[in-house]
């Protein structure tokens, strides 16, 4: 997943202006193709006992920060490895906000099963040639990189500014995890063909990224990267609903201005069609993973209310 920055206002209270890119993610993978996961050698710390007792031995995931520009899909970017006083405080934030979550409403059998099993940590952003930062990638469905760990703050740590920081940790990093996870369940069991309907003639393919989400939303997309394709909808709106909760979803719907949009579509086609996507997400979860999503909702939106 990319944002472009600098570009129309997708997260609004950020440091920057930015709009939701592209991500990138394969097949899924097999556990025994990753490497690395407890065979890394160097002097175990105190963040390596943490990664090794709260992901590793419950939940069988691992999580690489010291520095390997190898592990990076195009080794002539320029990065910079994690500081390694953010390690824990984003793992622990994500634990809490999506593993957390997960595993009480669908269970640990579940969550093991299902999650990526190995993070990998870029202390900076990955900047693209055509504007975009690279958020996360997805490789596998098993190994996820994650960027930018050296600009996450949250509530306790020092420089955290609430209005600036907590939109940046949700919209940055649990929407990444939450969008990335949302790939590797579509691509175990593909959601309903119905879906694909829904704004089967409205997705913009590459001219996405020209879009701001309040021109998406027009058109019934919950972000201007959801028009790409139908996977990256599908996921966008998992993603946004969860991170978002019921009632910013809601708001999110309500917002769409009065009127027709450039491309035809009315505020209440706009607002029926994310309706319709947003109900059969709910029904996916509940017939295909036997979730509760509006429970799972809430629990994901209490985590963060408390986090921020």
């Amino acid at each position: 997943m990319n944002i472009k920055p600098f570009s129309k206002i997708f997260f609004a209270t950020l440091m920057m202006s930015v709009t939701l890119s592209a991500c990138k993610e394969d097949a899924i993978g097999e556990v025994d193709d990753i490497p690395g996961l407890g065979g890394d050698t160097w002097v175990q710390g105190p963040v390596d006992k943490w990664i090794l007792d709260s992901l590793t031995t419950p939940y069988n995931i691992s999580a690489k920060y010291k520095w390997d520009q190898f592990e990076f899909a195009n080794i002539t970017k320029t990065l910079v490895p994690p500081d390694e006083a953010q390690v824990v405080p984003l793992l622990s934030t994500i634990k809490k906000a999506w593993t957390i979550p997960y595993v009480e409403e669908a269970g640990k059998v579940f969550y093991n099963k299902y999650s990526p099993k190995f993070f990998i940590l870029s202390g900076s952003n990955e900047y693209n040639a055509e504007g975009s930062i690279t958020l996360g990638t997805a490789e596998g469905g098993r190994k996820v990189v994650l960027y930018g760990v050296n600009l996450f703050k949250i509530k306790g740590m020092e420089g955290y500014n609430a209005s600036r920081d907590s939109a940046f940790v949700k919209d940055w990093f649990l929407h990444t995890i939450h969008h990335e996870f949302g790939h590797i369940l579509h691509q175990t069991v593909l959601y309903p063909v119905e879906y694909k309907n829904v704004t089967k003639s409205l997705y913009q393919g590459g001219n996405w990224i020209n879009w701001s989400d309040t021109d998406a939303r027009r058109d019934g997309f919950v972000t201007a990267y959801s028009s790409l394709n139908f996977d990256e909808d599908f996921v966008e709106m998992i993603a946004m609903m969860l991170t978002e909760g019921r009632a910013g979803f809601d708001k999110i719907v309500n917002s769409i201005p009065e009127g027709t949009s450039p491309r035809g579509v009315t505020k209440a086609q706009a607002q029926a069609s994310l309706r319709q996507k947003e109900a059969i997400i709910v029904a996916y979860y509940k017939n295909t993973w036997k979730i509760d999503f509006y429970s799972l909702q809430k629990r994901v939106r209490g985590s963060m209310n408390k986090l921020f």
